[in-house]
């Protein structure tokens, strides 16, 4: 969740704590799950101004708890997994609910350790393929270094669910040193995109039989604990540690994701068209169907803002990993247009990069 912007604070009228209704809505719609405005309006609408509290206010994926010990603190994550199929290319949506929560940790500059899911299932839904999607989680546990210690399973009527939903929440452990999150990013830092994007939400796309052909694009799907750490190494100096934030581009991809980081830390954002890795594959696809792969959900990739001084490290340590082998740096941190994106196309033009407003792709994460 973000932190309350001036023009969306609550009204206060004679002591009494009076939320912001949400704009021309009485009704949830699907746009209310992008990850884009429609979400960030219903969050500050209804649920920071209710359960306001300083770990909300930090507006990163994960909230930092007191003390774990001298030298560590707590971080902890909770996310929700609904995404038609439940099989895809490259994953299924037990990989993506043990993936998403691992990373929404290991961004906060945390070492995930432990995890727990609950599982709402749909009466009629097959044992056998709730076993494989099981499965799947335990390999992508296992891949992570992750134990999944506790469990909830809920059943409810046929038509009440789609098929599954599972939800999972995750504790990691962060040194106290560690200063890591939107509000920390600073003019001068350069802005390093782990891969390709746009790779995930394709994917889905294709098998659901909506593109029209068959390719050989698959998801990104990962846990990137692994391939986090080794950045976060490799930015380590006498000064401390030289990353001020990491953010996995999901829902609303990577532009999504950038103004969120404008806005939490009054920052200016420039891109490179040119700079930004895409795969022939998904630009074709995006071209063809209209979509900008900016906006398009990945579920694999790490956006890092680090000191100048310590990105070219940074960068080469994520190269050597199998996950940031096409990592790029892609932008600059400006003092400049404080809470805007910028984008620099290839012709050389230069424009806004707003906040997705509704649902390109729905139900992909």
């Amino acid at each position: 969740m973000e932190p309350l912007s001036p023009e969306n604070e609550p009204i206060s009228i004679q002591g009494a704590y009076c939320p912001l209704p949400l704009p021309h809505q009485d009704q949830i719609v699907l746009g209310h799950g992008s990850g884009g405005k429609m979400t960030h309006d219903l969050i500050r609408s209804i649920f920071q101004v209710r359960l306001s509290n300083s770990y909300l206010e930090g507006g990163n994926d994960g909230a930092v708890l007191p003390s774990a010990g001298q030298d560590n603190e707590i971080v902890v994550s909770v996310d929700s997994h609904v995404v038609t199929p439940l099989f895809f290319p490259g994953g299924d949506i037990g990989r993506l609910s043990i993936s998403g929560t691992v990373n929404d940790i290991a961004v906060m500059g945390a070492i995930p350790k432990y995890i727990t899911a609950g599982f709402i299932l749909e009466e009629g839904f097959q044992i056998e393929t709730l076993a494989k999607i099981v499965d799947s989680m335990a390999a992508t546990a296992q891949e992570a270094k992750v134990s999944i210690v506790a469990g909830d399973t809920k059943v409810v009527e046929k038509g009440k669910c789609d098929g599954l939903y599972i939800t999972t929440s995750g504790v990691g452990i962060r040194r106290k040193d560690l200063m890591i999150g939107g509000q920390f990013v600073k003019p001068g830092d350069d802005i390093i995109l782990s891969g390709s994007i746009g790779d995930h939400g394709m994917a889905v796309l294709q098998a659901r039989g909506e593109l029209g052909f068959e390719s050989q694009i698959t998801s990104d799907v990962a846990p990137l604990n692994g391939m986090i750490q080794m950045a976060l190494n490799a930015a380590q100096d006498e000064n401390g540690n030289a990353i001020h934030a990491m953010r996995d581009p999901t829902r609303g991809g990577v532009a999504t994701t950038l103004n969120e980081i404008a806005q939490q830390s009054r920052s200016g954002i420039l891109i490179y068209e040119k700079s930004i890795p895409i795969s022939e594959t998904v630009q074709s696809i995006c071209e063809m169907l209209g979509f900008d792969p900016l906006y398009v959900a990945n579920e694999g990739k790490c956006l890092f803002f680090v000191e100048p001084q310590k990105s070219q490290a940074v960068l080469e340590a994520l190269q050597k990993h199998d996950y940031g082998k096409n990592a790029a740096i892609i932008g600059k941190v400006l003092a400049e247009n404080p809470g805007k994106v910028l984008l620099k196309t290839i012709l050389g033009s230069t424009h806004l990069l707003d906040m997705l407003s509704g649902e390109m792709l729905p139900r992909i994460c």
